[in-house]
């Protein structure tokens, strides 16, 4: 498995323990990391990047996903599936990792972690996420 998929699942996981627990503390989670990286210091970064970003993003991670998740309320989400889009939408929004890779690494924790239809469900919002200036170019009209 790849490094930063590896470490998109543990900050999935500690995502999920988040929503569960919100008491958990950042020291809690950092200990749980490196235990479940193998104190792979540039992938436990990259872990605790994508678990603290969307911590401190995510009531502006939450209101871009509900805008464009169409009657979906996050309550009413799977956990799993709620985390995998908080995961993808800080990505998408907040660094330069190419969309395609964002939207392909969220499809796969969803297929791995969620129920039968949560990778097209995760699919579907993130595609309306990707900003327009991260979007390929699309040829003009031909006139006739």
């Amino acid at each position: 498995m790849a490094r930063r998929t590896q470490a998109r699942e543990v900050a999935l996981q500690m995502l999920y323990q988040l929503d569960v627990n919100p008491d958990v503390d950042a020291d809690t989670l950092r200990a749980q990391i490196r235990e479940q990286l193998h104190d792979d210091e540039a992938v436990e970064r990259f872990c605790w990047q994508l678990v603290a970003g969307v911590r401190e993003s995510r009531a502006m991670l939450d209101a871009r996903i509900q805008e464009v998740a169409a009657n979906w309320s996050l309550a009413r989400m799977a956990v799993t599936d709620r985390n995998a889009l908080r995961i993808g939408a800080f990505e998408l929004l907040c660094t330069d990792t190419p969309h395609r890779v964002v939207i392909d690494e969220a499809i796969e924790l969803a297929r791995r972690f969620g129920a039968a239809n949560s990778p097209q469900f995760v699919n579907g919002i993130l595609d309306r996420l990707v900003p327009a200036d991260r979007r390929p170019a699309r040829p003009a009209e031909e006139s006739t």
